[in-house]
Parts: structure tokens; sequence; C-alpha cells
């Protein structure tokens, strides 16, 4: 597999890493932020995101399925324990930051997300690294 592939994904780790690590001082203060539960659907999205991007290389590889899913189930949990960990993080080493139990409830359910997401597009529609849908293309 190909180095290159990963590269979105470890670009968007590392995004997610410097956003989870601000201080809390450090946002902007906008209506923007004012919606109700906003930061829970952030949550949500970059976890969702997240996995998906490290779950893309392996569904492009030619691997059977039952492979390729054992594999995409392992980087949602990794993603789930990164999101813990990063709210500990939060909670110990932060200033401004803080533990909150709905952030790991709304990544957890963002992971999951995206590796549905991920299903969808690379197991139900059987879309593989030839773009053949399962169908003859003669």
């Amino acid at each position: 597999m190909k180095f290159k592939f990963f590269l979105p994904s470890i670009l968007w780790f590392v995004i997610v890493t410097v956003l989870l690590t601000l201080p809390g001082d450090d946002f902007p203060d906008s209506g923007f932020f004012d919606i109700p539960f906003f930061d829970k659907y952030v949550h949500f999205g970059i976890f969702s995101l997240l996995t998906f991007l490290f779950c893309f290389p392996f569904a492009i590889t030619k691997s059977t399925l039952s492979a390729w899913k054992s594999i995409s189930i392992q980087i949602a949990v990794y993603a789930i324990v990164y999101g813990v960990a990063m709210e500990y993080v939060q909670r110990y080493f932060i200033k401004g930051r803080s533990f909150d139990l709905m952030d790991i409830f709304f990544d957890s359910i963002g992971s999951t997300a995206g590796l549905l997401a991920i299903w969808e597009l690379y197991i139900l529609k059987k879309i593989g690294p030839d773009r053949n849908r399962g169908r003859n293309q003669n």
C-alpha cells in the first residue's frame, strides 16, 4: 500500500489534534459558535471524516471483504479511543478546556458514521479499485 494514500488522513489527524488541544481562550467570540450544540456537530464531523479518511486507502486495495471489514472496524475503534484520550488531555493539560462525556458520545457516533459511509461506498455499492460496480462494463 502506498504512503501517499494516507497523506490526507495524516494531515487531517494533525489538524484535529491541533484543534482539540487549542486552549479555550483561543476560540473567537462570534455568533457562529453560539449555535446550540455546535461543538457536538463539530466533534461528529471531525471523527466521521477521520475514520473515513483512514479507511479509504484500505478500501481501494485488493483485499478480501472480511479482512477489509476487520481493518475498518479497528480503525473506527482506534478513532474512538483517540477521542477519549483527547478528552483526558483537554481535562488535565489544556487551559480553558474540560472533559465532556457528550463529546465522547459524538466522537463515537461520528466515527461510526464514517465507518458506515465508507462501507456504503465500497461494500454495498461494490466499488473497487477499478471503479467497477460489479456489473459487466464491456
